[in-house]
């Protein structure tokens, strides 16, 4: 009889799993690796039948009340065999206790609703070039966000995230090819954005910012920074100017997930979330 067993991923398989989801057309980031293992080491379960990785999910933990789950993927040709499910069971009992979060492809949703997830609002992934002409709104200021201390960084983040997210977030802005602009005005922190080589359309995320023309200058300003590919940025619809501006942008609509909880949704500043960071970590 085969031997399944549920193992802890390597560094290596974390690449693997971009490859896998690469597959699926979710169009990960070609560095991602770096930050989401130094997220939560531990944090990415593989599923290996006599010795080869089949299934896998992410099940990474926040400060003490938070996880998200994601890279809930089995190979395609090992589908509806039970070995993705016992990986899913392994990574909710990983993350007991706590409000667990997830972006959900479309035809998930109604088996994550089962396990005890709500809805609490859509992304959109909108793709495309931006339109010419933004400028930057009067008393704003664009910066590299890696000149500025980690702390103010990091410090802004925390308002439209669960919990504090250092581990993750130090390397996600500082990993290779990668462009992270922040917007100051009056020497206080208005924005911040971070813009990823993909395997398509370079992704921007995060995209926090005060205001539709905050966003909107820290969009074209990374654009700019790869002139010819595309960008994508997942927009959350509980922001209905997040929405609008990725419109006025001529930015095209192409992939949905929802972002689902087990408990209430997170008390966290929606008015500046124009872009969520990413599909697997939150």
């Amino acid at each position: 009889m085969p031997t399944f067993e549920i193992t802890a991923a390597s560094a290596d398989d974390i690449d693997m799993l971009g490859e896998w989801a690469h597959a699926e057309g979710w169009n990960p980031g070609r560095t991602d690796s770096h930050a989401f293992f130094a997220a939560d080491p531990r944090g990415f379960l593989i599923g290996r039948l006599d010795g080869e990785p089949v299934s896998s999910v992410s099940v990474v933990r926040y400060g003490s009340g938070h996880g998200f789950l994601g890279f809930y993927l089995t190979r395609p040709e090992l589908r509806g065999r039970g070995y993705g499910i016992q990986v899913w069971r392994a990574g909710m009992d990983r993350l007991a206790g706590r409000n667990v979060g997830l972006d959900g492809v479309v035809a998930q949703q109604p088996n994550y609703r089962k396990s005890g997830f709500l809805p609490a609002w859509t992304n959109m992934r909108w793709v495309g070039r931006p339109v010419a002409g933004v400028t930057t709104p009067p008393g704003v200021r664009l910066v590299d966000g890696r000149s500025l201390p980690f702390d103010r960084l990091a410090g802004y983040d925390r308002r439209f995230f669960p919990a504090e997210r250092d581990s993750f977030l130090a390397p996600w802005i500082s990993a290779p090819r990668r462009s992270a602009l922040a917007a100051v005005s009056d020497g206080e922190l208005c924005g911040f954005a971070v813009l990823r080589p993909c395997r398509t359309a370079s992704r921007i995320g995060p995209l926090h910012a005060a205001s539709p023309g905050v966003a909107a200058a820290l969009v074209s300003a990374l654009a700019a920074t790869a002139p010819d590919a595309e960008i994508a940025i997942d927009v959350p619809d509980i922001n209905p100017p997040a929405v609008r501006l990725a419109e006025q942008l001529g930015l095209t609509p192409s992939f949905e997930t929802a972002r689902m909880y087990t408990g209430p949704v997170p008390d966290v500043d929606h008015t500046g979330l124009f872009g969520i960071t990413s599909l697997e970590l939150g």
